[in-house]
């Protein structure tokens, strides 16, 4: 199999790296539903955490069976300074539309350098932000909408069933 290009391997370690960034901040924004007794929006954001270094996995794992090493470099710090649950979710839904886009630059560039076995393996994360981008849309949607009393504890109780049934569907 021919090497990887310098533009692929940044593009897929830079993405690698999203991944890490964001699984950290999935696990901060847990931590902070903790806090404010949110358990279940604090399970939800511990799965999705796992989740992301799962896809970080995935990526190192095509980088090192092509030869190249993964670099782990320092990613920005979570807010923690948010103000309300809604907050939360709309930062998850940019910060999903935002590896959204990284994906596809990540794509962009496997396409110009006709690198078949990184557009191959970038096919399932394209497929995946699709599933990503309607969960946070979703969460957002049910969080604006719970503004009655209790509503917001209803949510919570309920949260992981609502954003795990389309996952079943699929």
């Amino acid at each position: 199999m021919a090497g990887m290009s310098e533009t692929v391997r940044k593009e897929l370690n830079r993405q690698f790296n999203h991944e890490l960034m964001a699984a950290l901040h999935y696990e901060a924004w847990a931590w902070w539903c903790e806090h404010r007794t949110l358990p279940g929006f604090a399970r939800f954001f511990r799965n999705q955490a796992a989740e992301e270094r799962e896809h970080a996995g995935r990526i190192a794992r095509h980088l090192l069976d092509r030869g190249v090493e993964p670099v782990v470099e320092a990613v920005p710090a979570p807010r923690h300074d948010l103000g309300s649950l809604l907050d939360v979710a709309r930062h998850a839904q940019a910060m999903e539309q935002n590896n959204t886009q990284g994906i596809h630059a990540a794509y962009e560039a496997a396409v110009a350098a006709r690198d078949y076995p990184a557009q191959v393996m970038l096919h399932w994360f394209i497929r995946e932000q699709v599933e990503e981008e309607a969960w946070t849309a979703e969460m957002v949607a049910r969080v604006e909408a719970a503004s009655c009393a209790g509503a917001l504890a209803e949510l919570d109780r309920h949260i992981e069933r609502y954003l795990e049934e389309k996952d079943d569907a699929s």
